[in-house]
């Protein structure tokens, strides 16, 4: 791996996904092992399935918080930080619900779906929890209505705002680092293309190919804790 000064660039978006936090020992969502395939999301993760029993979810997404609590963040998180701390214009866009980047020191500018750590009220808007296995609350105090997840599940609209933000930090980078995704997840797959088309200098970070791989210019066959320390050396 050559190093790259960040300095060199005037704004540097690093897009990552599920295969950032993989590493750390957090489940994947799709794929074989994931998520998915063990629990049907119909009964856990949709709208529905929280409007016909809102315990059943609640629990499930406590078991969720609870197995992300038990994972660290790896050397790549807390080398972002170093790199927030050194240049101004690093930014970081997720697609990942899990705050292992926050637990890390890292500024996130767009949780594209949402994160395990907020619960919402339909009427009241957002609540925010503590990092801790269990919710500190599952009922409104406002008006004793069910608390859910503040995440875009399956077959929600995702939230026109975030990813408004997300993509004008995008259109505006002149380095795009995608790090740890497949490019599979629409819309949030349409930012690789978006900075593409913008002009920006284009570095896929992943272990193996993917359908969206052939928009980079460089392709980092390695884990994200290895690689991203090593293309991007913080300065003496």
């Amino acid at each position: 791996m050559t190093p790259i000064d960040l300095a060199s660039f005037q704004h540097v978006v690093f897009f990552t996904g599920a295969g950032m936090s993989a590493e750390c020992g957090v489940p994947t969502y799709r794929g074989s092992g994931g998520i998915w395939s063990q629990y049907n999301y119909e009964a856990y993760a949709c709208q529905r399935a929280f409007d016909a029993d809102p315990v059943k979810v609640l629990d499930f997404h406590e078991l969720r918080r609870s197995t992300v609590l038990a994972c660290p963040p790896h050397a790549g998180h807390h080398h972002l930080a170093r790199l927030q701390a050194a240049f101004a214009h690093v930014d970081v866009i997720t697609q990942n619900i899990d705050g292992m980047f926050q637990r890390a020191g890292v500024r996130v500018a767009a949780e594209l779906h949402g994160s395990l750590w907020r619960l919402r009220c339909a009427r009241h808007g957002i609540r925010s929890d503590e990092e801790r296995g269990a919710f500190l609350e599952r009922r409104c105090a406002d008006c004793d209505a069910w608390l859910q997840p503040d995440i875009t599940w399956f077959e929600d609209n995702v939230d026109a705002d975030v990813f408004a933000r997300a993509g004008a930090l995008v259109s505006h980078a002149d380095l795009f680092v995608s790090v740890g995704t497949s490019g599979a997840v629409w819309p949030a797959a349409g930012f690789a293309q978006q900075a593409r088309r913008a002009g920006a200098r284009m570095i896929e970070i992943n272990p193996e190919d993917n359908e969206a791989s052939q928009l980079y210019d460089e392709r980092v066959r390695a884990a994200a804790s290895e690689a991203i320390p090593r293309l991007f050396p913080i300065p003496s």
